[in-house]
């Protein structure tokens, strides 16, 4: 066991599917807010904001959410504070639980849990940098840097995450093998 504490606790265990459905509501939140940032040039809706790193294409954006998907493309950034301090939460402790799982043999892999639940804070910050990049482009800032900023750390970002989500299904396979070969020694 990599962590001590209260780690297994009902309390934690209760704390984790809390966060857990208040990430899906929001990330639910963020499809309805963000469907409407699908347009011809922004055809993965924000997160072709997020990832087009130029000016030019980061302006034509911009311009084809011109009106009423201004106003969404506001809700839906400012929907993602809310949305990153909860996906970091939740996977985080999504991490510790599984990394405190894994059985002595695989040390490593407990290890790894641990460093990718500080990597998801890692990610949150900077999807704070990215938000107040998009924010800074959508109120009329033209700065080069500022497209190229958003998808320099929007990219860091979408890996850690992705890692810290492939970590959490693998540890949770792995604990359930675990506790099936165990269930199976009794017999």
């Amino acid at each position: 066991m990599i962590l001590t504490g209260e780690i297994h606790s009902p309390e934690t265990k209760r704390l984790f599917w809390i966060l857990f459905a208040l990430t899906i509501l929001a990330l639910f939140g963020m499809q309805l807010t963000g469907a409407p940032l699908k347009t011809e040039i922004a055809q993965g809706g924000i997160i072709t904001f997020e990832l087009v790193g130029t000016l030019t294409g980061s302006q034509g954006i911009i311009e084809s959410w011109q009106g009423t998907t201004m106003v969404w493309a506001g809700i839906n950034i400012g929907l993602d504070f809310l949305f990153l301090f909860l996906y970091a939460t939740t996977i985080s402790l999504g991490c510790l639980i599984l990394a405190n799982k894994m059985p002595k043999n695989l040390h490593a892999l407990s290890v790894l849990g641990v460093w990718l639940a500080r990597g998801v804070i890692l990610a949150a910050i900077l999807d704070i940098v990215e938000n107040i990049a998009l924010i800074l482009l959508l109120t009329g800032y033209k700065s080069e840097f500022l497209p190229q900023l958003a998808r320099s750390v929007a990219l860091p970002k979408f890996g850690l995450v992705f890692l810290a989500l492939l970590y959490i299904v693998s540890a949770a396979l792995i604990d359930g093998m675990n506790k099936y070969d165990k269930s199976h020694e009794t017999l």
